[in-house]
């Protein structure tokens, strides 16, 4: 099946011209140069699936080829995925996973739990080979945790805005620049407006969804989770600010049916025609080029994240997806690092870039009509997670409490308060915070 993606990739790309034929590359996408194993050997990978994953899955399984090797991808939610790594991994035993991806978060939950191997040493070896160099350092530091360098990166992401320029021009209207741009939008296209599901699509659908906009929200506004002595920042005002805002997007612009909206739906409302303007991840945005999932191609455009404030940074974040080895593999990492480093080299990276943003530095001229705006989100946005432990805490109890304030169960204020009181009963427990 993923033999199958990588060739219609492949062949879209080149008839689109977006990526370069396989000739201008040093490397050949889809070739496996790794020597065969003496013995056979089978390589399992787990991760989540969208696209460019879909892509390096692909890439990863065409080491099948090789003599004596045969490689399993396995992609699933990525709820789901970081369940399995949990469920396998905390009990201390043989890993069942040779390949894990995942992303920033990962770094310090399962690095702190000295669930991955550090890769120093291997990245030291074939730095020359693959060039690594290739990938920027501020991007290797992503998957560093007190000096191990642990994931190998291979996407870049971020939340940008998704619009129907048709739409906007039709109103006179430009791409919104801050959060109150777009409640504007939302009351000028208005909530019970036939044409379209919702005037906008934010994903709202899940607990996770709420943290995530509300760590940006924060940011953008100079919040913090977790200050001094592991103690919480986030319910401090600008917290508090940063919620009521969230709920006033809510409120403007989501409604019920967007409220229930996955990145999926909102995916494949923009593809139908059926929401004028969503907030969606970047790898997410090649997909709209593509005529065999959507007639809107010619109109749907993107813009940076929004602001929250005038000249603020934007309410985007940035982060890597990456490709980890556990610990505990019974294969030889040697041999799993170069099969990585195989389906992450300059050639797979550059007909990748069609698909999603790429760790390369060579890759990034290969890339869609999106790439601007996530660029521009990228450069001004609020980064990433501070890299401690205890904010897995804060994230866990935020998601808990702050849904809560869209069905009116709690204020911001409230939800805020009872998420910090969690969060310092477990982070006392855990020793994170003095008792």
């Amino acid at each position: 099946m993923y033999r199958q993606k990588l060739f219609i990739v492949a062949l879209l790309a080149l008839v689109t011209g977006l990526v370069a034929a396989p000739g201008a590359f040093a490397q050949e996408a889809g070739v496996c140069n790794v020597e065969a194993p003496a013995e056979p050997v089978e390589l399992n990978m787990i991760g989540w699936s969208f696209p460019i994953a879909d892509f390096y899955a692909a890439e990863l399984e065409g080491c099948s080829a090789v003599e004596n090797l045969t490689v399993n991808a396995s992609l699933l939610s990525s709820s789901d995925v970081q369940e399995q790594v949990n469920l396998a991994l905390s009990t201390g035993g043989d890993s069942p996973y040779d390949i894990m991806h995942a992303a920033n978060g990962q770094v310090s939950d399962w690095g702190g739990k000295g669930w991955l191997m550090p890769l120093n040493d291997l990245i030291d070896k074939y730095r020359d080979e693959y060039d690594l160099d290739d990938i920027p350092a501020v991007i290797w530091e992503g998957g560093t945790l007190d000096g191990n360098i642990y994931g190998v990166p291979i996407i870049g992401n971020t939340l940008h805005l998704f619009y129907r320029s048709d739409v906007l021009a039709e109103m006179g209207m430009e791409a919104p620049e801050t959060y109150a741009d777009v409640i504007a939008f939302c009351d000028a296209v208005g909530m019970d407006n036939m044409d379209w599901d919702a005037p906008f699509g934010m994903d709202l659908s899940r607990a996770r969804g709420w943290e995530l906009e509300f760590f940006m929200v924060l940011g953008a506004l100079g919040g913090t989770y977790i200050g001094e002595g592991n103690q919480p920042a986030f319910n401090g005002p600008e917290g508090v600010q940063a919620l009521e805002l969230m709920v006033d997007v809510y409120n403007a612009c989501l409604g019920d049916a967007a409220s229930s909206l996955s990145n999926n739906g909102m995916e494949t409302g923009m593809h139908q025609g059926v929401l004028p303007m969503v907030k969606l991840w970047a790898s997410r945005a090649a997909g709209m080029s593509n005529p065999d999932n959507t007639d809107l191609t010619d109109v749907i455009d993107f813009a940076p994240a929004p602001r929250v404030v005038e000249g603020g940074p934007r309410a985007g974040s940035a982060w890597n997806d990456f490709f980890f080895i556990p610990a505990n593999t019974t294969n030889d990492p040697d041999l799993i690092f170069r099969v990585i480093m195989e389906a992450a080299d300059a050639a797979s990276q550059q007909q990748a870039a069609v698909l999603g943003i790429p760790s390369r530095v060579s890759a990034s001229d290969f890339g869609g009509k999106y790439l601007p705006a996530a660029n521009a989100t990228l450069a001004e946005s609020v980064g990433n997670y501070a890299k401690n432990p205890a904010v897995n805490i804060a994230i866990t109890k935020l998601s808990e409490f702050l849904p809560l304030t869209a069905t009116g169960e709690m204020t911001p204020a409230e939800a805020l308060d009872a998420a910090a009181a969690a969060y310092v009963e477990e982070a006392t427990a855990q020793g994170f915070i003095e008792g």
